[in-house]
């Protein structure tokens, strides 16, 4: 759901909401954008399998939902799209999951509607956003040429202070975007989306993938980026990316519930989740890079 702070929180953050019916803000150099459209077409969708070169996608795929945060000066943009997260899946290849539900879809009664399932039907992603360096110079004809890098992330020890970002503070823009989500033959979910909060002093996202296969496991992979508006000029953005997952069988022998309805909600049940990869790196912005 989409929130925009009234205009005496946005002025008196020095923020302004963007025009041309784009959805978002501008605030200490940053513009940040969310597009939200309907899911892929079927004449898109085969355009999606060609370029991708698989015949397998989610059910639903939001093709031109993105989040962009784009800091002017410097051309510095990190974004968040369907596509690329699914460029991830299909480097990655995990292999799939087998448990009974992937049993049924295997095994049919006939032979000719057997299904292989040869491939990672959950379309888990290693994907934590798109990111490129646009340098725009301007020629005498007045066209504008682009080139683009990547940036220069650091590992680092520092934490995102999520005790911090719970403090009472005004929210000038906040919104959900979903990229793609597929329920699994009604065995499970696959979901990944992004969320964007703006505030005076800096903003923070979530990109979730979160997936129940039934009887089988759960896995969470967050993506959390803080940028804290440290001075004119100047941004420091924080990455923090874990990984979780576990079996039921593994829920079960602690003691806790299998029921697939006990886990709905990946935000209560994570802390149950084993951590199975955790990095952090920092990212300096400054006018002069």
């Amino acid at each position: 759901m989409e929130w925009e702070g009234d205009q005496k929180e946005l002025k008196a953050a020095g923020a302004e909401l963007l025009s041309g019916g784009r959805r978002g803000l501008r605030i200490h150099g940053w513009e940040i954008e969310s597009r939200k459209c309907s899911i892929l077409n079927s004449a898109h969708r085969q355009q999606w399998e060609e370029r991708l070169q698989t015949s397998h996608l989610p059910e639903m795929i939001f093709g031109e939902n993105a989040l962009i945060l784009k800091h002017v000066a410097t051309g510095t943009k990190i974004h968040f799209n369907a596509f690329d997260a699914l460029v991830g899946w299909k480097q990655e290849a995990l292999p799939p999951v087998e448990v009974p539900a992937a049993a049924k879809w295997k095994f049919r009664n006939k032979p000719s509607q057997q299904l292989v399932l040869d491939y990672d039907y959950t379309f888990t992603t290693p994907y934590y956003g798109s990111e490129t360096v646009e340098i725009n110079s301007q020629h005498e004809r007045g066209t504008l040429n682009k080139s683009s890098c990547s940036l220069q992330w650091e590992d680092c020890k520092e934490k995102i202070d999520l005790v911090a970002l719970a403090l009472r503070e005004p929210i000038l823009f906040y919104d959900e975007i979903v990229l793609y989500e597929d329920e699994l033959a009604d065995s499970g979910i696959a979901l990944l989306t992004v969320k964007v909060r703006v505030m005076p002093s800096g903003w923070f996202l979530l990109m979730r993938f979160w997936l129940r296969v039934d009887g089988a496991l759960m896995r969470l992979r967050d993506t959390r980026l803080h940028c804290a508006f440290v001075e004119h000029g100047k941004s420091v953005i924080l990455r923090e990316s874990c990984w979780r997952e576990t079996s039921f069988q593994s829920l079960s022998s602690k003691g806790l519930p299998i029921d697939s309805a006990a886990y709905n909600d990946p935000s209560i049940i994570s802390e149950r989740l084993p951590v199975i990869l955790q990095r952090t790196q920092k990212l300096n912005i400054s006018d002069t890079m």
